[in-house]
């Protein structure tokens, strides 16, 4: 794991902050001259430890006014199941996020949706296609006080 200082770690947070920070107003932010703070970015990012920059747009103006997370489970454990369903919902333009996890079933979901009719369609159309699939289990976001991600 690489060493970060306290600068690093504060440039590091300005950006997850809002990422189109000019260089000068980063600079000013963390107490650095632009040079030096275009500097620390550049070796941050050819570290790994900024991967990239990009746009979070608002769901309900793409038309995905509902969030479901969908638990989902698979009827074998092979590692050509589990390669077949991540290539499947990765063609999904409704799954927003797909994580392998832990516990009682493999991956979970965040599927972005116009409403619970596309929803219907979602799960009977793609995941219920899926042979490798042998559980899905939804819950509907009533709304994220806190979301982080960028």
């Amino acid at each position: 794991m690489t060493k970060i200082d306290a600068i690093s770690r504060n440039i590091l947070h300005a950006l997850e902050q809002d990422g189109r920070l000019s260089n000068i107003d980063l600079a000013a932010k963390v107490g650095l001259s632009a040079s030096a703070c275009l500097r620390r970015v550049q070796d941050l990012e050819s570290k790994g430890l900024i991967k990239g920059y990009r746009a979070i747009l608002d769901p309900a103006v793409r038309g995905a006014a509902i969030t479901i997370f969908v638990m989902v489970g698979l009827s074998e454990h092979l590692k050509k199941d589990a390669q077949a369903f991540e290539q499947a919902v990765a063609r999904a333009p409704e799954v927003r996020e797909c994580h392998n996890i832990t516990g009682s079933v493999e991956y979970l979901l965040r599927v972005e949706v116009a409403d619970l009719a596309a929803y219907k369609a979602f799960h009977a159309d793609v995941l219920g296609t899926l042979s490798q699939v042998s559980s899905i289990t939804s819950h509907i976001c009533l709304g994220s006080p806190t979301d982080k991600r960028a």
